[in-house]
């Protein structure tokens, strides 16, 4: 546990997890607590946030990777930065265990604690998911399935027709939220413009699938826009298979079921399969001696400090996809505020505001109450849909309130102006549709360059 590292020992604000909670809560108390002779510390695996909705344009190539982060050494100049990852909490010892990036342990004492690290991706149990599937909750994951796609594209353009090609041709995407609506919509645009400069492939010969386990798609949008959603994928050539669960896919062969009856619903192959079927709290939590609920989100209360059966604990907060937040608008799942950037970036700014209050008498400490103003999706290049306060859009208009809403809710005024400059330099001249080959494996080339060829065998 000894470590030579040397840390600040300062009365410190422990913040977990780099996301839009963490990102927000150490901007707004950095300089504050600095003044007061404290410190803000942030510690996450990854040195950036990710703009989880932009996921999809990343993947489609509408938006370069690194617009789509923010660096936390950038913009946090006055918090102490940490990359690693916390494994305990002891918070009656006031004190953090966390695995540093080399592997590693150091122990923190800390005064405040916020937990703000997010969620991850939710599974099943399906046999072959884990090693023929992949996200779309990082960055890197967009970043991989752009290439893939792109790869696959060029690679079954040159192969006979057969199985094999409809195999590489065939991109599906399991999970009917706005993820998956998004992710397989933009990357089916995508596929058009590849297809439309490789005179080898037709758009018929490219297979799009979304497979969902509901009878609906996107239940956050009005059920006419939803199904107007549906109508216009089909429109596209998209196979949307409703009330269907995925059984197995192992060595890339999906099997269906009906989940009406639980009858098989047919099966096939595909080298592409995105995996959007929700998510759930970082199980970090329990690895704490802080209460959690149910579904593994650690319990708070409307202000945002953590709440176990005999009230507030002193010193100890949280908001996000961690958490579980009253709802007091009335219009949670559950009466708890849905796990979205919009409620995340609120919360953050409450919760900021609730520490300097609580421990530096500035203001009081104060509810956390946000009616949401709707929700807003791109399904490709000028397409979307929208439903905001109630009104609801599609279409065009849908897709200008996507790019409008996105575009000012960017963090950091440098990173809206590269995402707005990267969406006008695609007006202009297209999307770039480079897939970049070796990222697995880059000294591939080098370590066959350093490599000496082979010497011939002297002919008996």
């Amino acid at each position: 546990m000894a470590s030579t590292t040397k840390f600040s020992d300062r009365p410190r604000v422990l913040v977990v997890g780099g996301g839009y909670v963490g990102l927000y809560v150490a901007k707004n108390l950095q300089k504050k607590v600095k003044d007061e002779g404290g410190i803000v510390t942030v510690v996450d695996p990854l040195p950036y946030m990710t703009y989880q909705p932009f996921l999809p344009e990343v993947a489609a190539g509408t938006i370069e990777p690194r617009d789509a982060v923010v660096s936390h050494r950038m913009h946090l100049k006055n918090t102490e930065l940490i990359t690693g990852k916390v494994t305990s909490i002891n918070h009656a010892a006031r004190t953090a265990v966390i695995e540093l990036s080399d592997g590693e342990s150091v122990e923190l004492p800390y005064q405040d604690v916020v937990l703000a690290a997010g969620s991850i991706t939710r599974t099943f149990p399906i046999p072959g998911l884990a090693e023929a599937g992949i996200g779309m909750k990082s960055i890197e994951e967009a970043v991989g399935t752009r290439n893939q796609v792109l790869e696959r594209i060029e690679t079954a353009s040159l192969m006979p027709e057969g199985p094999e090609r409809e195999r590489a041709l065939t991109f599906v995407v399991v999970g009917g939220g706005f993820a998956g609506i998004e992710t397989l919509t933009e990357l089916e645009d995508m596929a058009r413009d590849a297809v439309r400069n490789n005179n080898r492939l037709r758009r018929e010969d490219l297979r799009f699938v979304l497979i969902e386990a509901m009878g609906r798609v996107m239940p956050e949008v009005k059920p006419d826009q939803a199904e107007w959603v549906v109508s216009s994928m089909r429109e596209r050539g998209i196979e949307v298979l409703l009330n269907t669960s995925l059984a197995s896919a192992e060595n890339g062969v999906l099997k269906l079921i009906n989940m009406a009856d639980k009858s098989p619903a047919g099966e096939f192959a595909t080298d592409t399969l995105i995996w959007t079927a929700g998510v759930q709290a970082n199980p970090m939590v329990r690895a704490t001696d802080f209460p959690i609920d149910d579904r593994g989100r650690v319990r708070a209360n409307a202000e945002l400090r953590i709440t176990g059966d005999d009230g507030p604990i002193e010193g100890a907060w949280a908001a996000g996809d961690i958490s579980a937040v009253p709802d007091l608008s009335g219009g949670g799942v559950g009466g708890f505020c849905v796990p979205n950037a919009q409620h995340a970036v609120r919360q953050a700014k409450q919760l900021a505001k609730n520490i300097l209050a609580a421990r530096y008498g500035e203001g009081s400490v104060e509810e956390y109450n946000h009616k949401s103003l709707g929700a807003v999706a791109g399904l490709g290049q000028y397409k979307g849909v929208a439903n905001i306060m109630g009104f609801g859009m599609k279409g065009f208009p849908a897709w200008l309130a996507h790019r409008g809403y996105h575009g000012l809710a960017m963090p950091m005024f440098e990173r809206k102006f590269r995402v707005i400059l990267g969406w006008l330099m695609n007006v202009t001249y297209g999307r770039d549709l480079t897939d970049l080959r070796n990222l697995k494996n880059p000294r591939q080339s080098f370590v066959a360059a350093a490599t000496p060829p082979k010497k011939k065998e002297a002919a008996s």
